[in-house]
């Protein structure tokens, strides 16, 4: 028996996409961005705080016929910034994906200042700039560095 063997924790999948090396702990922000809430009939299987080598643990998530757009995988990026991402067809990884950070996300963040506008009952869709160090609300300007999840509006 050799190592993947005793390592694979959760089955293969004929088609669809792989997100490997998330950071323990996000997998179910992950289904969030991509708007995976079981409704879609896509087949989905998580492994949560599995054991990992380089990251002491991690969270996979795969997602059954369904490959992900390059500006989903993007969104990605504010949580999960040195995930791996291969599209798999008929069970072998056909293109491995590169997540890159986008320059804004748009109505998937709520501002933790509550006075900024996007707080107010005004229709205003929240705006943040993708910076190396969080992200800034285009309105307000609030930066949020850490616990971006915290702040996930779907």
């Amino acid at each position: 028996m050799t190592g993947t063997d005793t390592e694979l924790r959760i089955s293969k999948i004929r088609d669809g996409t792989v997100i490997d090396h998330v950071p323990a702990g996000e997998a179910l922000h992950v289904l969030a961005i991509l708007g995976i809430d079981g409704s879609g009939g896509e087949g989905v299987s998580l492994g949560m705080n599995v054991p990992s080598e380089t990251m002491g643990h991690k969270d996979i998530v795969k997602v059954e016929g369904r490959e992900m757009s390059q500006a989903e995988l993007d969104v990605l990026s504010l949580i999960a910034p040195d995930a791996t991402v291969n599209i798999v067809r008929e069970y072998e990884v056909a293109e491995k994906t590169e997540i890159e950070p986008p320059e804004q996300v748009a109505g998937l963040l709520s501002c933790p200042n509550r006075h900024c506008i996007t707080n107010a009952g005004e229709p205003v869709e929240t705006r943040f700039d993708v910076l190396d160090e969080g992200v800034r609300c285009a309105y307000c300007e609030t930066i949020v560095r850490e616990e971006i999840t915290d702040h996930l509006a779907v």
